[in-house]
């Protein structure tokens, strides 16, 4: 017998003839729609929503963290911006070792934080697909942080993790019930001046001064003056008939197309039925069998498109064994990450990503501006000679991988992705085979059971690192998956309600007559998918 679900109601899938925008807080896609109404684009929408999370979900993403986005505006190929931050002059991985260091530290240290490409991110999509000003995207994210939002669930449950953490005063003297009022006067200030000085009023700025100060020579003023988002080519290949798109090394992403490219490449479009364990047996094996050279694999000069090319997937695909786990050594749940996706009237799609890497990130916080340090600097390896050695200059390898879908006439079809730290390239894959390949619309793809692998740490980040990995399935998965993964080889953990360790994920399809189908994950809580009418 199956367990109960974790909501006892269908998750409706929302249905609109022009602009939509699904994130993890309702208060963001309305923010996203607010904007849309008033003439903004996609682009407009998914910096408002993803400004509004900035705000109301510390605990997952923040001014001090970095972003991504795919952007399908015209037919073909998407545009990718990669805002993902370089390690500060300072960084010196030798000295780490020194102090006896094995591997980055997690929190507690600034050295754990790149250079923050969220603003940098936010400005360079704006300026090459917005079309109304900075101050207005920005505008609902400023007077929420000004006036005051409901606090969620998630958000007073964790903001005790910040105890002792000194410069963020706004949050960890904040102790709210569920719903009561959130302030945050500091990041209020730190918006507007964004909104009104765009990127040299934050990085050159008393954010920028500030950082320099709380990074005691990791940073150097000139680290923060050069604009750090740049524009670059999607990895991406033709998949179940249709083309999937992701963003390129630093980026995990390319685990997505290669685990899907796998699963086509042994079965076709012909895939077992979702509740059978022959099904979790095939995604998790495409899974191990894409991911489980990603730590030598990943680093800021790998080349996407050969990790996803025709021999990489033959390869991968000849190890698989319908009957057993395969032998491959050393992704994991958990993650402080939101995923956003906006759609406009005129056709425009956004699939975007920002992080603080794990929770809080790094727990230090640039004094007076309201922002805490993501913690992304934990990508990094302190192996002499790794090509992902810590290093003045470099990105660290990352595991935000947006996600996009594309008809073979060029036309979008999707825009989807997750948060989830390790899991996320697994999530996706499930999200795909049930609507790409099952013909699930999104409310019923994202409430149906997951499963994540994961290394038994709880960390999120070390599960290609780890020696071996877990299968987690939810509490609602069929017991088929938990005994037929077992019989195969697999160690299964079914665990109790977890709504942050499965992702939250969205998705937006565009129908051939151009009607939008999307939602939001129900694991967020307060997630919601709006429509424009």
């Amino acid at each position: 017998m199956t367990t109960t679900p974790p909501t006892t109601r269908r998750w409706p899938t929302t249905y609109g003839p022009g602009g939509m925008v699904c994130s993890v807080d309702h208060l963001a896609s309305s923010a996203g729609i607010e904007v849309l109404a008033a003439g903004g684009s996609a682009a407009d929408a998914a910096i408002a929503a993803s400004a509004v999370l900035t705000v109301t979900t510390p605990h997952m993403c923040g001014m001090g963290g970095d972003l991504f986005a795919l952007v399908h505006h015209e037919a073909g190929p998407p545009e990718v911006l990669d805002a993902a931050g370089r390690a500060g002059s300072g960084a010196d991985a030798a000295r780490l070792r020194a102090e006896g260091h094995a591997v980055m530290p997690f929190t507690g240290d600034v050295r754990a934080a790149t250079v923050p490409g969220c603003v940098d991110g936010w400005v360079a999509l704006h300026e090459r697909h917005g079309r109304l000003t900075l101050a207005d995207v920005l505008a609902p994210a400023i007077r929420l942080a000004g006036d005051g939002f409901p606090a969620s669930p998630l958000l007073v449950f964790t903001l005790d993790r910040l105890a002792g953490v000194e410069g963020c005063d706004e949050l960890v003297t904040a102790r709210p019930a569920v719903g009561g009022r959130v302030v945050r006067p500091e990041l209020a200030r730190t918006l507007v001046s964004v909104a009104l000085g765009g990127r040299e009023a934050f990085y050159e700025g008393a954010f920028g001064q500030a950082l320099v100060e709380v990074g005691r020579g990791e940073y150097d003023p000139a680290d923060l003056a050069t604009p750090g988002a740049t524009w670059v080519d999607p990895v991406g290949r033709r998949v179940w008939g249709h083309d999937l798109w992701t963003v390129p090394p630093v980026s995990q992403g390319y685990l997505t197309v290669l685990s899907a490219a796998i699963v086509e490449a042994l079965v076709g479009d012909d895939l077992p039925a979702a509740t059978t364990p022959e099904w979790a047996h095939l995604l998790v094996e495409a899974t191990r069998l894409a991911a489980h050279d990603r730590p030598r694999l990943l680093h800021d000069g790998a080349d996407g498109a050969a990790l996803v090319a025709d021999d990489r997937v033959a390869a991968a695909a000849a190890r698989f064994d319908a009957a057993a786990r395969a032998d491959v050594t050393a992704p994991t749940a958990g993650g402080g990450t939101i995923y956003l996706c906006a759609v406009d009237g005129e056709g425009m799609g956004v699939s975007l990503i920002q992080s603080n890497a794990s929770g809080y990130g790094a727990h230090v916080a640039v004094p007076g501006t309201g922002i805490l340090l993501h913690n992304r600097g934990i990508g990094f390896s302190l192996e002499e000679g790794h090509p992902a050695e810590y290093a003045a200059g470099r990105k660290p390898p990352h595991t935000l991988s947006p996600a996009l879908v594309t008809r073979p006439d060029g036309s979008l079809r999707q825009v989807i992705g997750t948060m989830g730290g390790d899991s996320q390239p697994h999530v996706v894959l499930q999200l795909l085979a049930r609507t790409l390949v099952g013909g699930e619309e999104p409310g019923t793809a994202l409430e149906a059971p997951r499963f994540v692998l994961a290394s038994g740490t709880g960390q999120g980040f070390d599960t290609w690192t780890a020696p071996d990995q877990v299968v987690r399935v939810e509490a609602h998965a069929p017991d088929a998956w938990g005994t037929g993964l077992a019989e195969r080889g697999h160690t299964v953990e079914r665990a109790a309600l977890d709504p942050a360790g499965f992702g939250h994920a969205h998705v937006i399809e565009v129908g051939e007559d151009g009607m939008r189908a999307g939602a939001a994950d129900v694991r967020s809580v307060i997630g919601a998918a709006v429509a424009t009418t």
